[in-house]
């Protein structure tokens, strides 16, 4: 069975979603492995370096004539009419919210695995992309929030005098929260964060973050993710942490509903509690955004705060992302086809999940 890797195509992307060791991994399994020109070229994996790993590497319509077709972002309309029919489209799909992209697919005639619908559970932790990619943006997060600040994150003291430490307030304790924390006390800043699941506070407190504690209005979590909260908890959860947000140098937010618009956390007249020169990185802005004046790829500066809408930053990191996603994909390959063939079990939880389309079929 032929995998064609196929270049990114979308503006700023400079990932790739199969790396040279894993391309040489796939092809000990028994695949054929084929590399569309310079699809790692963001990521610094040179075609060259793909001939080595023992795939080739192939350009136009020919890297769309393969068994199988991997990326990491939904395909267009167009990639879609290219796929030759029966054979299998693998990528985040995000299928809730792209009805079109799951039709044309089906029109087809493929079958189409989402990566981003994998079930989060402890056997699928090592195909998880949402994950892998989240720890990197976390981690970046707080790297590009520092440079969006006008001072310094730990303390430090001098002859001259005694710098505080950075406050950093942030919103949502999965993945990217908990990266963002760790970084965050790393760079010696005080650290403080909310998230609508109660359990995660042990998690935070072990990261040196203290936990703001919203009492009475517990949302919890599904599936994985954090639920959908209510109004009630958002009150609840705005009253909880306006002191927090106040004395607030840089604030990060992190949360987003799987296939809707990301959930308000931050309102104008909440904007106007914070503090001149204060920055609020938001890294939910494709989705919409966290804060009421949040733009995607844009920095806002309400004249008080400065509103950074984050998009892709696992990109801003190519070759580490790239190598992460590459391995995930590979752990999935393992179950789908360890023999060089796929074959969907559907009986498998984790194929159950994320097989959204099957011989031209919808299945979600």
């Amino acid at each position: 069975m032929k995998i064609s890797v196929l270049k990114e195509i979308r503006s700023g992307e400079n990932r790739v979603s199969i790396t040279p060791n894993v391309a040489a991994q796939l092809i000990k399994m028994g695949y054929a492995v084929q590399v569309e020109t310079q699809a790692g070229q963001g990521a610094h994996f040179t075609d060259e370096m793909y001939r080595e790993a023992g795939a080739q590497v192939a350009s136009g319509q020919e890297a769309f004539e393969a068994d199988c077709c991997v990326q990491i972002h939904p395909p267009t309309l167009e990639q879609c009419g290219r796929l030759k029919q029966g054979s299998v489209w693998i990528s985040q799909l995000y299928h809730l919210s792209n009805a079109e992209t799951v039709e044309a697919l089906a029109k087809q005639g493929v079958s189409a695995v989402s990566l981003d619908a994998i079930p989060r559970i402890s056997r699928a932790q090592s195909m998880d992309v949402l994950s892998s990619q989240a720890n990197l943006a976390g981690y970046r997060a707080v790297i590009e929030g520092a440079g969006h600040l006008d001072r310094i994150f730990p303390l430090l003291m001098t002859a001259a005098g005694t710098v505080t430490p950075a406050k950093v307030l942030i919103f949502g304790a999965g993945v990217a929260g908990l990266q963002a924390i760790a970084t965050a006390k790393r760079l010696g800043a005080v650290v403080e964060a909310t998230d609508v699941r109660p359990e995660t506070k042990e998690q935070v407190e072990s990261l040196g973050g203290k936990f703001i504690e919203v009492k009475g209005a517990e949302v919890g979590s599904e599936g994985g993710y954090a639920k959908e909260a209510s109004e009630e908890y958002r009150k609840a959860q705005r009253e909880a942490v306006n002191k927090s947000l106040a004395q607030a140098d840089l604030v990060i937010t992190t949360a987003l509903v799987p296939g809707k618009k990301a959930p308000l956390l931050i309102d104008e007249e909440q904007l106007g509690l914070m503090k001149v020169g204060s920055v609020v990185l938001d890294m939910a802005a494709e989705q919409g955004g966290n804060t009421a004046k949040t733009a995607a790829n844009e920095v806002v500066n309400t004249g008080t705060v400065r509103i950074v809408g984050a998009v892709n930053l696992p990109s801003t990191m190519s070759t580490n992302a790239s190598e992460l996603f590459a391995r995930n994909i590979w752990e999935l390959l393992k179950l789908l086809g360890p023999k060089g063939e796929l074959d969907f079990n559907t009986e498998d939880e984790i194929v159950d999940g994320c097989l959204i389309v099957q011989n031209g079929n919808k299945r979600k």
